[in-house]
């Protein structure tokens, strides 16, 4: 007799993560089912279903959860980087839309027959008073209360992890919850107002000719630590099939200046170019993702220096930016 094939269930499916996490799934033999407002932008989605459809409507989430689940992945999000969530044009959005959306999708989950489900917090969960110096933030994930995290943003993902580990008490829904730590790679936001500082950087190191300048917003000495996507999904899959239950760090233990990451970016390309540090959205002053207990209860750690995914998305990214050219050129 065949073994029933494993089915999983991607929200957010349509997202950067959420599009390599339906690729990953697919590769262990999992038939997938995606769940997004849009298709992936950059490349065919892998899903063998995907649903188009606003997950702020709670009709659409009880739709996307029909069928037996064992695992459950929640990426959906109203979410950007600094100059998104950190600007307070868009706060209001952000805790409404993205709020909601957890709503629905816990509240279809009771009534649905799923193994798990994992939740994609974020490391702005933590108090700015803990991330004020660059040289030394703490975001182990006992420091997060008393809350008090430096934007909007952070605040509804912190009321969301609260809501999932209430649905974990009340209904016996079984979470996993991990708090991201600036995930970054191919196929992701890079020219829309969305992007993160990896695919900025890369942009405009990419479109800046040898012996020009790039812009940084800030002193340029804030600092952040960057995960790669594979190793980001390689943490996320330990987690969801674990035995914690807790929310834990997935990120990177290595940490750069912003104008670090801009000059190892050009050396990966091989340019020579001078930084401007200009008035912009900054966030806190610095962020490193504490890996001490995804270590000693998953025995999980990255395993690759940050300029081997930098190689990655600037590749993918100057790809990008060419093709651009060449069909400003063809029109």
């Amino acid at each position: 007799m065949l073994a029933r094939m494993k089915r999983a269930l991607v929200f957010g499916g349509g997202g950067f993560i959420g599009s390599h996490l339906v690729k990953r799934l697919k590769g262990e033999g999992f038939w997938v089912r995606g769940v997004d407002l849009q298709m992936p932008r950059y490349a065919p989605t892998a899903a063998d279903e995907f649903i188009i459809g606003d997950l702020r409507d709670p009709v659409v989430c009880i739709a996307a959860l029909k069928g037996d689940f064992d695992e459950v992945y929640q990426l959906a999000a109203d979410m950007g980087g600094a100059g998104f969530i950190s600007s307070g044009e868009h706060d209001a959005d952000i805790m409404h839309n993205s709020a909601l959306i957890n709503l629905n999708i816990l509240r279809a989950c009771t009534d649905a027959p799923i193994g798990r489900i994992f939740y994609s917090s974020s490391a702005c969960v933590y108090p700015e008073r803990n991330q004020l110096d660059p040289d030394n933030p703490n975001c182990s994930e006992d420091s997060a209360y008393p809350a008090a995290p430096d934007s909007e943003y952070g605040w509804e993902k912190l009321f969301s992890e609260r809501l999932y580990l209430s649905y974990a008490r009340n209904y016996g829904v079984e979470v996993r919850i991990a708090r991201f730590h600036n995930i970054f790679g191919p196929e992701g936001s890079w020219n829309d107002g969305r992007e993160k500082v990896p695919a900025a950087l890369c942009r405009k190191v990419a479109m800046a000719a040898s012996g020009g300048e790039i812009e940084i917003w800030g002193d340029g000495h804030q600092t952040r630590s960057f995960l790669y996507i594979d190793e980001c999904l390689d943490g996320v899959l330990r987690l969801m099939r674990s035995d914690y239950t807790e929310p834990v760090n997935i990120g990177s233990d290595q940490m750069v200046t912003i104008n670090q990451l801009a000059r190892m970016i050009m050396d990966v390309a091989d340019k020579t170019l001078s930084i401007r540090n200009i008035t912009g959205p900054l966030g806190v002053r610095g962020r490193r993702s504490d890996n001490r207990l995804i270590h000693a209860r998953l025995g999980w750690a990255p395993s690759s220096h940050l300029r081997d995914g930098l190689q990655q998305t600037y590749r993918w990214i100057s790809t990008q930016v060419e093709d651009g050219k060449l069909d400003q050129e063809a029109a």
